[in-house]
């Protein structure tokens, strides 16, 4: 499988496309500027330039899958977090990629919710969710808690309702379920939330969830 990660050079970006470029598939990292396409070989994967904002169907091409990794930061939402992530999903339908998994946040269906400074961030991404959602594309929307920078353990729980404020998982475990959902057909067109857990990655993604 050929995957194209957008968001590559993030945080969870550069773990997923670490542990991709260990695997046997092909990686294709998607980058905004030049001087981090160098950062992307050193992960083992090969770079290509694009900026969501913009024109990204070269990015495309020759894709098996995409992870959406990519995030704004909290400085664009609207252009990068949802218009970014609806613009691939269009890319992708148009070169007949069929598999497109996408990273979410928890809270996402209940924007509202949310705490004050978060909420126009998680109305993008529901936004975002609920486009990819309404494609034709075989899906999985990954909505983890509050991420931490710890070593990640290979263990995770998921659900639908997960406590929020309970929920905190290390980046290099959001990235290993990530890249764990792409050939997990118990996934395929699912929407869950994601923690840290006892209980190890496939054995949590084995059983399909109602999403």
């Amino acid at each position: 499988m050929n995957v194209l990660i957008a968001g590559s050079h993030g945080q969870v970006g550069q773990h997923a496309t670490r542990i991709l470029a260990e695997s046997d598939h092909g990686v294709r990292g998607m980058v905004r500027a030049e001087s981090q396409a160098a950062d992307i070989e050193d992960l083992g994967a090969e770079p290509v330039v694009a900026d969501l904002t913009g024109d990204v169907s070269h990015a495309v091409e020759g894709v098996d899958a995409i992870v959406f990794a990519a995030g704004s930061g909290g400085e664009d939402v609207w252009g990068v977090d949802r218009d970014g992530a609806v613009t691939l999903v269009d890319e992708a339908e148009a070169e007949g990629v069929e598999r497109f998994v996408m990273l979410s946040s928890i809270g996402a269906d209940r924007p509202d919710d949310g705490p004050e400074e978060l909420r126009e961030y998680l109305r993008a991404k529901a936004e975002a969710d609920e486009y990819l959602r309404e494609s034709d594309l075989t899906y999985t929307i990954v909505r983890p808690g509050p991420l931490t920078d710890e070593d990640g353990t290979g263990r995770i729980r998921i659900g639908t309702d997960l406590d929020g404020d309970d929920a905190e998982i290390p980046r290099e475990d959001v990235s290993r379920t990530l890249v764990a959902t792409l050939g997990a057909e118990s996934t395929y067109g699912e929407t869950f939330e994601l923690a840290a857990g006892d209980e190890p990655i496939e054995e949590a993604l084995r059983e399909p969830l109602d999403g």
